[in-house]
């Protein structure tokens, strides 16, 4: 059996931060809008990608450039 390795940018970026760079990509106009009377979940949510570092490898893909690509392709395919 395989082990599982956490893949990554080995940086942290808030839902916010997510969300709005998301909303860029896409050309979304509207706001976002977060219920601040519900839990807001793990504060933190960055992964541990020291196994993949010891392995060789590391992240050569900006995140909010494989947003992008992530979108071109999935409007070209719909």
């Amino acid at each position: 059996a395989g082990e599982f390795i956490n893949v990554g940018t080995g940086r942290d970026i808030t839902i916010k931060e997510l969300a709005g760079a998301i909303s860029n990509i896409i050309g979304f106009q509207g706001r976002n809008v977060f219920d601040s009377s519900k839990p807001d979940g793990t504060p933190r949510k960055l992964l541990d990608v020291g196994r993949a570092k010891r392995l060789g490898w590391e992240a050569k893909t900006q995140l909010t450039v494989g947003i992008q690509r992530t979108y071109e392709w999935y409007i070209s395919h719909i």
